[in-house]
């Protein structure tokens, strides 16, 4: 089942979205992540359940340059087919 994340802290120009773009491209999951207006990061994970635990377990500690305070995560049921390799959105 697809799960959707935003993460909190100091999220963004830290490359965090370029991080978890290759943690879950190494883990052979498929979606996206994007950075918000308000400061936070938005993913959107969908693979082998164990690779998607295995991913947010990456995002909570994030990249050495970031901090992380919170993911607060949330399954999704009705999405579109998820890109494939995981990619970054502008």
């Amino acid at each position: 089942m697809p799960i959707r994340a935003v993460v909190t802290g100091r999220v963004q120009g830290v490359g965090f979205r370029w991080f978890v773009r290759q943690e879950a491209r190494r883990l052979g999951v498929a979606g996206w992540v994007r950075n918000l207006e308000d400061g936070r990061v938005e993913l959107l994970a969908n693979g082998p359940p164990v690779a998607v635990e295995r991913l947010l377990e990456h995002v909570r500690v994030g990249p050495t340059s970031s901090r992380v305070d919170d993911v607060a995560r949330e399954a999704v049921e009705d999405v579109e087919r998820l890109p494939f390799p995981f990619t970054v959105l502008k």
